[in-house]
């Protein structure tokens, strides 16, 4: 990251209340040339932005005991006045909870009130935790910040206007490589701050900003090492102008309490970014990347973690297709908000999944998830909603473990709650599940989700279903009867309804638009399991290519059909069946009572077999083949053109 140059936009008033904890020591201050408003109250040093210091006679700068200079605020010389300062600077650093926060807030609680210019170094790439760094000690710097040179003489504040880069932090080498055994490295493992008359310092800043760059000489710029809990991670330049006061002594104990906190607060930004980074990741891959496209349906889906620093949390939702065109629907919830609420889920969705592609009624699939939970722990609770949506039938079925229940817009604009016996939720152990089964008409869009999105400590779940109800319908009401509302744009407006005290707990939406497939555009048969049947197959294929106006697939279809049927009857006990389906694709399942999966296999030149799927493979567009409960579907399918 390249340095960059900030500073404070100036406040309308300088002054702060009487009595504050961090108020000034009383001081006659008869200026009017006010200085910059310093953050928390931190006592302000006389500097050059406030006019050019006063000096007494002889040109010698009037030092405390001697006097103090006029028109300008007393200078930092009581300790009470450096512990007020390094308390609220401290505090100050300590609110930000990234890099960059802590990073900015170091610069803006020290410039100007310590400082005039501050240039802090991090190490280039920052160690996590307890890494051992590889490689070169390179630190970067991260960012400047100074006092402008311009000024607004009439009032004393800074200009609003964004101030351009110093000639230091301009002309400074973004990188350094630090030396083995070389001056800086002496100074970063010594720890404490050194003012740059120091030997050791003298020899330590060229190597750090380059040997073209003045310094200022004296006890005008201290360098402090910013050391973690468990090594160096960078450095820290506290500049002055020559017409300020320089450093004392005692300042180096301030600029050490700086750097201290500093690099603690950024260890553990630091640290907090690794794990919202795994967090992410780690929720990111337990939901599905994207959703798919099946036959007959659309889908759209949202995400929403209760909060940005509690990101990972048990809720999930899923498409899976299954054979015959079908899709299952899924939502569910495990009670937490942890890691271990995560992996739960991601093992309870990963369940799921696989019990899909057994292609088992949704009741079974949620008496298998019970038992999984129950295995991974007595206290594994969960709630979830399985359905499968058939686009040729147009029906859905349903099993419910303790879900809320799902919403069902119609065509017309009506929401409709639908009643699905609610059941016991995952990990109770010993219940029966019960599915129902329901029309799901050509343009109606079903809507499941998690408790999140109707529930609060403002609203019961039933108020929420009640208010989502209301909300569907109202915004159906705005495309009018006949077109039912986009589908993304609705996912939206269903999370606007969340008010500013609804988010106690993580959202997962799951929308689908249910178009379903006409029955003109299907064709369905049963073959019985002989030799004749392959033949009978292409002959059927071929009258329903001749209807759909279809006839330049024909060759295609009757040899791809009349390969999958052959290896169908091989082994078959039952009828086969077979089914074309027309939609933006042409596709051809094949249905028998046979477990085994067919492999792909390279035949070689003697073998009398072995080439039907090897056709499949190169011809069709898609192919593929899933077990069911009661045998096997193979499909495959093919671009209409």
């Amino acid at each position: 990251m390249s340095a960059s140059s900030g500073t404070d936009v100036p406040s309308s008033s300088a002054s702060s209340e009487p009595g504050s904890e961090h108020s000034q020591p009383s001081a006659a201050e008869p200026d009017t040339h006010r200085p910059r408003p310093a953050p928390e109250g931190i006592p302000i040093q006389p500097d050059a932005e406030q006019g050019r210091v006063p000096r007494a006679s002889g040109g010698k700068e009037r030092r405390a005991g001697r006097g103090v200079p006029t028109g300008g605020p007393m200078p930092m010389r009581r300790d009470g006045d450096r512990l007020r300062f390094v308390g609220a600077a401290t505090r100050r650093i300590a609110r930000g909870i990234d890099l960059d926060e802590i990073v900015m807030g170091l610069c803006r609680a020290t410039v100007p009130t310590f400082s005039d210019t501050i240039l802090v170094y991090l190490r280039d790439p920052l160690p996590v935790g307890d890494e051992r760094p590889t490689g070169p000690l390179v630190l970067r710097l991260r960012r400047t910040d100074r006092i402008p040179e311009e000024r607004d003489t009439e009032s004393g504040f800074l200009p609003a206007l964004r101030p351009e880069p110093s000639e230091l932090s301009a002309m400074t080498a973004e990188l350094c490589e630090v030396r083995p055994g070389g001056a800086l490295a002496e100074v970063l493992r010594g720890v404490r701050p050194v003012f740059a008359d120091a030997p050791a310092a003298r020899a330590a800043l060229p190597e750090l900003l380059g040997d073209d760059l003045p310094v200022p000489s004296g006890q005008r710029a201290i360098l402090a090492p910013l050391r973690g809990r468990r090594r160096v991670i960078g450095a820290a330049l506290f500049l002055r102008r020559p017409e300020r006061l320089a450093f004392e002594a005692d300042d180096l104990l301030v600029a050490a309490q700086l750097a201290t906190h500093s690099a603690l607060g950024i260890d553990k930004a630091v640290l907090y970014g690794r794990e919202a980074y795994i967090a992410d990741e780690l929720q990111r891959t337990m939901l599905p990347e994207t959703l798919p496209r099946p036959t007959g349906v659309r889908l759209a889906s949202r995400y929403l973690p209760a909060a940005e620093t509690a990101r990972v949390g048990g809720d999930w939702y899923d498409a899976i297709p299954l054979p015959g065109s079908r899709v299952a629907l899924v939502v569910g919830d495990v009670m937490g908000h942890s890691m271990t609420s995560a992996a739960i889920m991601g093992q309870l969705r990963t369940t799921a999944q696989t019990l899909a592609g057994l292609d088992l009624p949704p009741q079974e699939v949620l008496h298998h998830l019970d038992e999984q939970a129950q295995r991974l722990g007595t206290d594994r609770m969960a709630t979830c909603l399985y359905a499968v949506y058939d686009p040729v039938s147009h029906r859905i079925t349903i099993a419910n473990a303790g879900h809320p229940p799902p919403v069902l817009l119609h065509l017309g604009g009506r929401a409709e709650v639908l009643r699905v016996p609610p059941g016991a939720p995952i990990g109770v152990g010993g219940v029966d599940f019960e599915a129902v089964e329901l029309d799901a008409p050509a343009g109606a869009t079903l809507l499941l989700y998690t408790d999140g999105l109707v529930e609060s400590r403002l609203r019961d779940v039933w108020t929420g279903i009640e208010q989502l109800r209301e909300k569907l319908a109202a915004v159906a009401a705005l495309t009018g009867p006949d077109h039912p509302p986009p589908l993304e744009a609705l996912c939206d407006e269903v999370l606007d309804m969340l008010g500013p005290g609804d988010r106690d707990d993580d959202i997962a939406l799951l929308a689908a638009r249910f178009d379903g497939i006409a029955p003109s555009d299907v064709a369905y048969w049963f073959l019985e399991p002989e030799d004749a049947a392959p033949g009978r197959a292409r002959r059927l294929a071929r009258r329903a290519l001749a209807r759909w106006g279809m006839e330049d697939l024909t060759d295609s279809v009757e040899l791809l059909v009349s390969e999958v049927v052959t290896n169908a009857v091989r082994y078959a006990s039952r009828p086969v069946t077979l089914r074309l389906l027309r939609t933006d694709v042409l596709r051809c399942e094949v249905g028998d009572d046979v477990p085994q999966l067919p492999r792909l296999r390279q035949a070689r030149a003697t073998d009398e077999g072995g080439r039907g799927l090897f056709l499949v493979n190169r011809m069709a567009r898609r192919w593929g083949a899933t077990r069911l409960s009661t045998g096997k579907v193979v499909w495959f399918e093919l671009n209409r053109n």
